[in-house]
C-alpha cells in the first residue's frame, strides 16, 4: 500500500465535505493529489444492491449486523486502492440502540490510518446548518444531543488511535471562516 490514509470524520452538518473539496483542490494545486472515497456511500452502494435500502438516510435503521456486514465490505473495497486517500466518514453513527462504531476494528484493520482528523464546530452552527439543508432527511435533534455526539466522536476517536497507533488532530469549522479550517486540514494533508 502506497500513499497516506486519512479518514475525515464529523457529525452531519458540520461542512465535512465542503473542507475536503476545498483542501484537495489547493493539494491538487501543489501537486499533492488525493482521492476522497466517502465511506457512506461505499456502504450505500452495496447495501441499496442487496436491497436493504432506497436511499442514504435509511443506513442509519439498518440492523447493527447488516451494518456491520456492509462496513466490512466498504472498507475491503477502500483499503485496497493505492495513493493518497481521504476516507469521508463518521466517527460514530447515532442508531435507535445507541452509537455504533463508525469505524471498528474490522474497518480499521482494512484502512490502516496515518491519521484521523475531527471536523468540528458550535453546535448551534450545526443546528442551522442541518435546519437549512434540504437536500437530507436528517433526524431531529437540539444542540444537547449535537454536543453529545462530538464528545462521542472524540472518545472514539481516541480509542481508533489507540487501537492503530495513528495521530488524531480537530479542524474547526467555524461560520465564516472556511479559510482557516481550509488551511488547517491541508497542513494535516501535506
Amino acid at each position: 500500500m502506497s500513499g497516506k490514509r486519512v479518514v475525515i470524520t464529523g457529525v452531519p452538518g458540520v461542512g465535512k465535505t465542503t473542507v475536503i473539496e476545498a483542501s484537495m483542490k489547493r493539494l491538487a494545486e501543489e501537486n499533492i493529489p488525493y482521492k476522497a472515497v466517502n465511506f457512506g456511500s461505499c456502504m450505500f452502494d452495496t447495501a441499496k444492491a442487496e436491497g436493504f435500502v432506497e436511499d442514504r438516510d435509511q443506513m442509519r435503521t439498518l440492523d447493527k449486523d447488516i451494518q456491520k456486514k456492509l462496513q466490512k465490505l466498504a472498507a475491503q473495497r477502500i483499503g485496497a486502492m493505492e495513493g493518497n486517500i481521504i476516507v469521508d466518514t463518521h466517527a460514530s453513527v447515532k442508531t435507535p440502540a445507541g452509537y455504533l462504531p463508525g469505524l471498528p476494528e474490522w474497518v480499521l484493520t482494512e484502512l490502516h490510518p496515518d491519521t484521523i482528523v475531527l471536523v468540528e464546530t458550535d453546535e448551534d452552527q450545526i443546528l442551522l446548518r442541518r435546519i437549512g439543508d434540504e437536500s437530507r432527511k436528517r433526524d431531529a435533534e437540539g444542540s444537547r444531543s449535537i454536543v453529545e455526539h462530538q464528545q462521542m466522536n472524540r472518545a472514539f476517536a481516541a480509542a481508533y488511535a489507540m487501537m492503530t497507533g495513528c495521530t488524531v488532530q480537530i479542524v474547526r469549522n467555524e461560520n465564516f471562516l472556511l479559510d482557516h479550517a481550509i488551511d488547517a486540514m491541508v497542513t494535516v494533508l501535506r
